[in-house]
């Protein structure tokens, strides 16, 4: 496998004229950088050198297709780019203009976060800031979640154990959402990651109580490709906490939720729901009896559809 920061194998002067002239953007720029053989870190030194920051790893994302240039600073980058690598005025520019090739690895059919979290516009105010797109390239195959309700009725933790397929190559992260409860201080919230996977951005939105994070594979993905992870968040900054949900944007895969109490804040009623949308009325209402030992509750959904799965709870 050839490192990152390494040039392609270069193309002739042919092959990058067609490229720049159809497109699509992230082959005319990798064949670009190859046709000048330079690394990526020399280009992002070149770029630094203009004033423009930009990291090795946007680029890799840029000439592989996994992202798309689309804020101020970062079509700033990409005209300075067409200086550094001698190509015509524009010619980069151009092919971001022009709408995203209809051909590529298929995948399924995906809601956004604001059909799905009443938060919604906040997630993707942070994924747009980390130029990362909302969908991350991966759907669900199987995800165990574990919540611990503290002796206030605050949300402790939750962990994950989760599997998930690539729908298109070199997909290396995990998106990880956390919405806590209100008065959630979302400063004060950590995350933490367990196997196969490290800790990458981590950005907060105050207002909304929302914490996004990345969590990096131990390995680049190919399309088909399963993977395992784990990971947690540390909470505890909220008010009482009444339920637990989680959004779906793929249909299918495992999903198993279990919320453990607190011996000091045991529920007087606990039931299972799903909702279509956070607006949305709650439907598949069923009780459950938490078990005496563990003082838990769980859910399991053996095939998902898109939406939302929770379990709330009443306080005496």
């Amino acid at each position: 496998m050839r490192p990152t920061g390494d040039p392609p194998d270069a193309p002739d002067a042919a092959q990058l004229g067609r490229l720049l002239r159809g497109g699509p953007f992230h082959a005319a720029l990798r064949a670009a950088i190859a046709a000048r053989g330079l690394p990526l870190q020399r280009v992002q030194h070149r770029l630094a050198a203009r004033g423009i920051k930009l990291g090795v790893t946007s680029l890799s994302y840029w000439q592989q297709g996994a992202r798309r240039p689309r804020h101020p600073e970062s079509l700033r980058a990409v005209s300075a780019l067409e200086e550094i690598l001698e190509l015509p005025g524009g010619s980069l520019l151009r092919l971001l203009a022009d709408p995203l090739p209809a051909a590529g690895p298929p995948r399924p059919a995906a809601r956004s976060y604001r059909a799905l979290v009443s938060v919604g516009a906040a997630v993707e105010g942070l994924l747009a800031g980390m130029e990362l797109p909302a969908d991350g390239g991966l759907h669900t195959v199987g995800h165990h979640e574990r919540v611990r309700i503290g002796p206030g009725g605050e949300l402790r933790t939750r962990e994950s154990q989760q599997i998930v397929r690539a729908h298109r190559d070199g997909v290396d992260r995990y998106l990880a959402v956390h919405h806590g409860d209100p008065g959630c201080d979302a400063t004060r919230v950590e995350v933490t990651a367990y196997e196969n996977c490290r800790t990458g951005r981590v950005r907060r939105h105050p207002e909304a109580g929302v914490v996004v994070a990345e969590l990096l594979f131990d390995a680049r993905l190919r399309r088909g490709d399963t993977y395992v992870f784990g990971y947690g968040i540390a909470d505890g900054t909220g008010g009482r906490s009444a339920e637990y949900v989680r959004g779906f944007s793929y249909a299918g895969g495992q999903y198993m939720l279990q919320v453990a109490f607190d011996e000091a804040a045991l529920p007087v009623r606990c039931r299972r729901f799903a909702r279509t949308g956070p607006g949305a009325p709650r439907t598949a209402l069923g009780d459950l009896t938490p078990s005496g030992r563990h003082r838990a509750v769980h859910l399991l959904e053996q095939d998902v559809r898109r939406g939302i799965l929770g379990i709330t709870w009443d306080w005496e």
